[in-house]
This record gives C-alpha cells, structure tokens and sequence, in this order.
C-alpha cells in the first residue's frame, strides 16, 4: 500500500528504518504482550480508527493501556480512572505507541508526521489546521519534539502544518534524533492536570 502523492523517498526511509527495527525490538513487543495479557487480561491491543492522509480512515494499532470500565449511563469513566499502572509505565516511554510500526508497514502512518488525532476533530478543525492531513501521520513528529501533550492544542497545530510546508528526509531524520532524547528524559507526556492530553473541542471565536 503506497498513497499517491507521498515522495517515495520518504516511504522508502521509513521501511529502512522500519523493517530491521521491528526484527530487532520482536522480544520487546512479545514481552510487553505477555505482560498485558497476564495483567490486565484481553485485549492486548487498542484498535481505534483514525484519520490519516487526505482524512482517508484507517485502524490504529497501539497496546492498551486502560481499562474498559464505564459509568451507570455506559459511558467510559476519565481517562486517569481507566489508566492502569502498567499502561502509564508503558507510555512514560512510549512503549504503548510500538505496534504503530505495523501501520508504518502498511503504508498508512510514517515514521514521522501528525500524530494521528480522533475522527472527531475533523470537523473542529481550521482551514489551516486541517492542512495537517496533507502528509501520512506519523508516530512521532515536529509538535511531538516541542512539547508533546504540554502545549496547547494551537501550537500542536502550528507545529504540524510547518512540518507539511517544511518536510525533508533531513528534518525527519533530526526529529527521530531528538525524539529518542524526549522519550529518554520522558519529556512532555501528560498535559498538566490530565492523564493524557485534554480533548480538542474546537477553535474559540
């Protein structure tokens, strides 16, 4: 699978990168699956759909890091209630995000890019901001270096759509580098006062 419009090049990189990668880090992914299992029980992974290039959907592969647990009227309870202790060990390192590079295969996620953001936000977008879809999303990317879930939606953004105007094999290289000092130093992983990031609700007028 190869979206037309993406530079070969890059998709080229990211299976380089990608294919010797998942051999080397296989028992990583088989222990960690283990662990979940016995854990936390089935399912091992998070399986959500996603939009990527040019808004077109795909499945999301991550490994689950919360509960199924919901409240009387059905629905799921906060994320901090959900998230287990093992889940906020895995992604204080990122490791939940692994299985992603089984989208990266697919040719439905790059290794960097938009991190790819719920179905629903499509339609809160701005004119600029959606310019964000205009590349494959990646599972790291320019907004992930400079800030991660510690800034503001709006400068998320602002980050990704001049990563779309300013992409070149060079800065994807540079933010892979950077990303792996980030996940070692656990920089920028949770918004303040929340689990994860808080919901985008749109722009305010």
């Amino acid at each position: 699978m190869f979206p037309k419009g993406i530079p070969i090049s890059k998709r080229l990189f990211d299976l380089f990168l990608t294919i010797p990668g998942l051999a080397l880090i296989s028992p990583l992914l088989l222990f960690v699956a283990i662990i979940i299992l016995l854990r936390q029980g089935r399912p091992i992974f998070f399986r959500q759909e996603r939009p990527g290039y040019r808004n077109k959907l795909f499945v999301l592969y991550k490994f689950r890091t919360m509960t199924e647990e919901i409240d009387q009227e059905g629905c799921y309870l906060p994320d901090e209630s959900r998230l287990t202790k093992l889940g906020r060990l895995l992604r204080s390192r990122s490791i939940d995000e692994l299985p992603e590079l089984y989208n990266v295969l697919r040719g439905e996620m790059s290794l960097v890019g938009p991190r790819p953001l719920l179905v629903q936000y499509l339609d809160r977008y701005s004119e600029n901001q959606i310019r964000r879809h205009e590349v494959l999303p990646g599972i790291t990317g320019w907004a992930q270096i400079n800030g991660r879930n510690a800034i503001t939606w709006e400068d998320k953004f602002n980050y990704d759509v001049w990563y779309v105007d300013n992409w070149s094999l060079w800065l994807d290289m540079k933010i892979l580098a950077l990303t792996v000092r980030k996940v070692i130093w656990r920089e920028g992983i949770n918004q303040e006062g929340h689990a994860t990031a808080e919901e985008f609700m749109g722009n305010q007028e």
